[in-house]
């Protein structure tokens, strides 16, 4: 869903950060995978030729960031776009701000003349620039290790290693990044974090790159290159087809069994929504006991709706499992997962957490089928549950009913991404096909049928 990039001059830890990164986004975050590339790529037949370019010096600067262009596209909609679309997180050392350097800032081109080259290229959403003392730098491209790193992969040569030239470069990046000179649109469009001084202990450099990650993805920023909701599309899609057709969702001890078709369960979905919102506020402003502060006061907040949802799309399931199918969109962080599945079995028993008695098995958190419908209700209204919230904050007397008619005018995308769920959910009704426009949504939500 995201592409984070990593840049800075040679010498400067990006290949360290990237790892760092990497491993940060996997035990802290809930995309459904981690990638790491690099630029130019080394295994492609267009990364070859910037890479020999470069490193004969043959091609000429025009030639030379064409071949980096051509290089980016392909590796853009070929291998970068296609992950993000599915929910990944994709981890990149180098890409398109180290073109804008070597070729606008550093190079001849100026950086308007790059940005056109490679105006069709994803654009990173998160950049993170690390750099360290020049010194320490030339320290590093020198040593032993770095050196059979690059010999490794190509000809050293094409590693710019002089003194001069690698503080005409971290010159070049402390102009752009820092904003001496203006990144070109469409690139202007992204963050741009740093520097990020990689002068102490890993340690160190681990927990500053950590919390810039924190700090951007809490922020759930819309993302740049694909739509939140085709990677949701895809995100449920792969829920329910990991269930193999089934049916029904009877596993461990649930009577009834929950049903991946009949989910409605007879009622209205604002029925749905009406007698679950008061269940849940009951709970949390619970008379025998203060009120609770830890989990949100909105029942269709952002982490209610993300881990009932997701709960309703899964059989029993460990913590950890039930992350990994959060994804991206639906992302709530680990502590505050457990903390919201404890407040549901202990305050509102919406779940059955199966401990075992012996061995080392991990705990397994069950939906209550008397749950299913809301948890699927959820995430069929999930593009309008701001709107919803508002609506009934500023309408406390009305009812749920009328909700979805009053707020669906406003934003016709959110009513085609309920229509587009609906039709991976169904209707909650095994016989019935789903709404297909928006009065039969509006009904739908009224009547329960079409």
């Amino acid at each position: 869903m995201y592409l984070i990039t990593v840049e800075g001059g040679d010498g400067s830890g990006k290949g360290l950060a990237t790892q760092m990164i990497a491993e940060i986004l996997h035990q802290e975050f809930t995309f459904s995978g981690i990638d790491v590339t690099a630029e130019p790529r080394r295994d492609a037949e267009l990364g070859l030729l910037a890479v020999e370019a470069v490193r004969t010096g043959d091609a000429g600067p025009v030639r030379e960031a064409v071949y980096f262009a051509a290089d980016r596209m392909d590796h853009s909609h070929t291998w970068i776009r296609p992950r993000l679309s599915q929910g990944h997180a994709v981890v990149s050392e180098r890409n398109v701000h180290s073109s804008l350097v070597y070729q606008g800032v550093v190079g001849d081109l100026g950086v308007e003349e790059v940005a056109n080259m490679n105006a069709a290229a994803m654009i990173p959403d998160l950049c993170i620039w690390v750099d360290c003392d020049p010194e320490m730098a030339l320290n590093r491209i020198s040593d032993g290790t770095l050196k059979l790193s690059i010999s490794s992969r190509t000809d050293d040569t094409e590693y710019f290693e002089t003194d001069e030239f690698q503080v005409k470069i971290r010159q070049g990046y402390h102009d752009l990044l820092g904003g001496g000179v203006p990144i070109p649109a469409p690139f202007n469009r992204g963050r741009v974090v740093g520097p990020i001084i990689n002068d102490g202990t890993k340690e160190d450099f681990r927990r500053k790159l950590q919390i810039e990650i924190r700090k951007f993805l809490h922020e759930r920023p819309l993302p740049l290159n694909v739509f939140p909701e085709e990677v949701e599309m895809h995100m449920l899609v792969s829920a329910l087809a990991s269930q193999k057709g089934q049916t029904t969702l009877d596993v461990l001890s649930s009577k009834p069994a929950r049903s991946n078709r009949d989910w409605l369960a007879g009622e209205k979905p604002w029925e749905v929504v009406r007698d679950a919102s008061k269940l849940y506020l009951d709970a949390v402003r619970c008379e025998d006991a203060p009120p609770r502060m830890d989990v949100p006061q909105d029942p269709l907040s952002h982490p209610v709706l993300s881990i009932l949802g997701t709960l309703s799309l899964l059989p029993a399931t460990e913590i950890s499992e039930l992350r990994n199918w959060l994804g991206p969109v639906r992302m709530v962080t680990e502590r505050h997962t457990h903390r919201m599945v404890k407040f549901f079995d202990e305050q509102s028993d919406w779940v059955r957490i199966h401990r075992p008695m012996i061995g080392h098995d991990a705990s397994r958190t069950e939906l209550r089928p008397d749950w299913q419908a809301f948890g699927r209700v959820g995430l069929v209204i999930w593009p309008f549950k701001e709107a919803l919230s508002e609506w009934k904050r500023t309408h406390p007397n009305s009812s749920w009913k009328h909700a979805l008619g009053a707020v669906i005018a406003s934003n016709l995308e959110a009513a085609e991404s309920c229509l587009s769920r609906l039709s991976i959910l169904g209707s909650g009704k095994a016989e019935l096909s789903p709404p297909s426009n928006q009065e039969e949504l509006i009904i739908w939500w009224q009547e329960g049928v079409v």
